[in-house]
């Protein structure tokens, strides 16, 4: 039988890490229900609201998570929000005042591996003893880090180095999506995975192409969609296994204009579709000799899909870099361009 009918864990989980991952799971195995608090006032750059919310949903979806933000909970609650270098007693009102509008219901147990987890206790024992609830406790966990030694300072200066820190899932979110797109023989394949090697991370094949060739070119409209579906679960599985950078070979804007080309007609999924969004794309120019694999329609049709794509991706606002010159060129280019990207953190 668990010790606490109801226990509490607050944090920033900027970003969530193993730490935090230990101290939820010592709660779990406490409690019958464990509720889950966050804000971050101001939000750390990719640890925001909705982020934070999904790691938290998708790593313990047995707990309530309740993740607010600044505008939430001044529109729909009427409390204010303190920054996140406020004092411990705007802190400690603000967290009992969400408490009681949010859950509203009696707690028995505090967890933290922090040193102001007593008084925190403390205030909420004598904040809702007009209620007639019961004194809560606090249960520190893991204060000296000993357990997991990480610290969410150093994980925001290098998360990258300290990937080891964070689950797959939650390091998923700091991997960038890198794009390759443009005509037939324009070398997006060999690209992915040319600079996949160079990274040490994972690229993800054309699978409208995987079909083709499985089907012996004999696709039908259907198929479209398929391929689409099927080509952004593998981008999101193999997120999982990345560092830093996915390369992709085309996206399902091919797969929409090959729609296109191919029936004469296209799918509403499939637009929805068309319009993921990529960190970095590369669109490919068709300035070297085609070459037939017995696939390929040819270069007329290549040099065609070139202008559909221009067209496309300046009508849609998609910010784009155009490659020319040969593989060591557009190789050096994609490099120059990553790395003086503004999320090369």
């Amino acid at each position: 039988m668990a010790r606490y009918r109801r226990g509490l864990i607050v944090g920033k989980f900027s970003p969530l890490h193993k730490g935090h991952e230990f101290l939820i799971n010592r709660a779990t195995e406490a409690c019958s229900e464990v509720v889950i608090l966050s804000y971050s006032s101001p939000e750390f750059p990719d640890c925001e609201a909705a982020r934070r919310e999904e790691w938290l949903r998708s790593l313990f979806p047995d707990a309530r998570v309740v993740v607010v933000t600044r505008e939430a909970v001044r529109a729909e609650l009427g409390l204010e929000m303190p920054a996140n270098d406020a004092d411990d007693l705007l802190q400690r009102r603000f967290l009992c005042e969400l408490w009681e509008k949010s859950v509203n219901e009696p707690l028995n147990a505090i967890f933290t591996s922090e040193n102001y987890g007593d008084g925190f206790a403390q205030f909420f024992s004598e904040y809702f003893r007009k209620k007639g609830w019961p004194n809560v406790r606090h249960e520190m966990v893991d204060l000296e880090r000993k357990n997991i030694p990480v610290s969410g300072v150093e994980l925001r200066r290098n998360v990258h180095g300290a990937r080891k820190m964070l689950s797959p899932k939650v390091y998923s979110s700091f991997v960038r999506t890198v794009c390759f797109i443009g005509g037939e023989s324009t070398g997006k394949s060999t690209l992915a995975e040319v600079l996949a090697e160079r990274y040490q991370t994972k690229s993800v094949a054309e699978y409208g192409r995987t079909l083709w060739e499985a089907k012996h070119g004999q696709l039908v409209f259907e198929d479209l969609l398929t391929i689409a579906r099927t080509h952004t679960q593998m981008e999101e599985n193999a997120r999982l296994e990345s560092n830093r950078y996915l390369l992709v070979d085309s996206s399902p804007l091919t797969t929409l204009l090959y729609g296109d080309w191919l029936f004469g007609r296209t799918d509403d999924e499939l637009l929805r579709l068309a319009e993921r969004k990529y960190d970095h794309t590369f669109l490919c120019a068709p300035d070297f000799p085609f070459v037939q694999d017995g696939t390929r329609q040819g270069e007329v049709f290549r040099d065609m899909q070139h202008e559909r794509y221009l067209t496309e991706l300046k009508s849609r606002g998609m910010k784009f870099v155009l490659l020319t010159g040969d593989l060591e060129e557009r190789v050096r280019k994609v490099t120059e361009a990553l790395d003086a990207s503004a999320d090369n953190f």
